[in-house]
């Protein structure tokens, strides 16, 4: 299933947008790619190809493709000449539902465990590598995604030209924020319109009134909520996550065990951090960086006055501008 549309964006420049399904490694699993690029181009190489992976709550769509002020980061990668696509894993998004998401959460265990995550995202590697005739790509993964992009890397350096890190996740000796404890269902229910005080808290107080533009949350809200149906014709306000992730904190991350090894990763990578992550603090974000031993080229770029959904606030055209010097430096291939 194909949906392309042609849309303008800031400056006047026509970026097509397409949405497109395809197999996973499980039978009736499908998964959902969404495309931007600037209409009427020609082939792009394996240097403006980039493949993005959300976090462990919110879609690809609600982080990387909400258009906050005219412009989404989809669409600022698209303007300046990327081939930009944004996977979703199951049970998030456009891509398919297990079925467990149609029960209640408690009758079932945690669903769409780490290791899921990393066969479906090496599902999207080989079907773009293969379809656009590249021999490698751009890999860049947010939060959780972050876990993911950094263990599929570790495995396959060979496919990824460069690798981008947005506050990933890394061992901690406190309960992660996302974990509320207790008892954990198949999948956790997200209150979107409560997200904006949980958001807001990360920064200092004095500082939280102009973290968001006026409108952009409840833009994003809007739109993230309609990223699940069932939820959306409900009229819930809620999306539905699987809790798998939460399940990987506690037995990993929390209990002092990295899922993966980042010291194996040997493709260029990029960290992108700001200030007031909460999620991902500074200090285990510094363990983070020190353990890419292998990397040939490794950066670290910290953004002020932001939280762990700095690409979605006011200074995320900081982080836009850094991830797409990244993508451009030369030096950041070589050996």
């Amino acid at each position: 299933m194909t949906n392309t549309a042609t849309q303008r964006c800031a400056h006047k420049i026509a970026i097509e947008a397409k949405e497109f399904l395809i197999p996973s490694d499980t039978p009736g699993i499908e998964l959902r790619i969404r495309n931007k690029r600037l209409a009427a181009t020609e082939p792009f190489g394996a240097d403006r190809t980039l493949l993005l992976i959300h976090g462990a709550t919110f879609p690809s769509e609600s982080l990387f493709d909400v258009p906050l002020g005219g412009v989404s980061f989809m669409d600022d990668l698209a303007k300046h000449g990327y081939d930009v696509y944004a996977l979703d894993v199951r049970g998030y998004g456009g891509s398919t539902r297990p079925a467990e998401m149609d029960q209640p959460a408690g009758q079932n265990a945690p669903i769409v465990r780490t290791e899921t995550a990393v066969r479906h995202l090496g599902s999207a590697v080989n079907y773009l590598l293969k379809n656009l005739n590249l021999a490698t790509l751009n890999l860049l993964g947010m939060s959780w995604g972050g876990t993911v992009a950094g263990a599929y890397t570790s495995q396959n350096n060979d496919k990824i030209a460069k690798l981008i890190l947005v506050a990933p996740q890394w061992l901690s000796a406190t309960p992660a924020p996302i974990d509320k404890g207790g008892a954990l269902g198949a999948y956790r229910v997200i209150p979107v319109p409560e997200m904006k005080e949980r958001w807001l808290s990360a920064a200092p107080e004095h500082k939280r009134a102009d973290l968001l533009p006026e409108g952009w949350f409840d833009q994003w809200a809007s739109a993230t909520i309609a990223t699940d149906p069932r939820s959306d014709a409900q009229g819930t306000q809620t999306i539905r996550a699987p809790s798998g992730a939460v399940q990987d904190i506690r037995e990993y991350w929390t209990a002092g065990k990295p899922f993966y090894d980042p010291g194996e990763i040997t493709s260029p990578t990029l960290l992108v951090h700001a200030e007031w992550d909460i999620d991902a603090p500074l200090d285990l974000t510094l363990e983070f960086f020190k353990s890419l031993t292998g990397a040939r080229f490794k950066q670290w770029v910290e953004i002020g006055e932001g939280t762990h959904m700095v690409l979605l606030e006011k200074n995320r055209g900081q982080a836009f501008s850094a991830i797409r010097s990244f993508l451009d430096e030369e030096n950041a291939t070589a050996k």
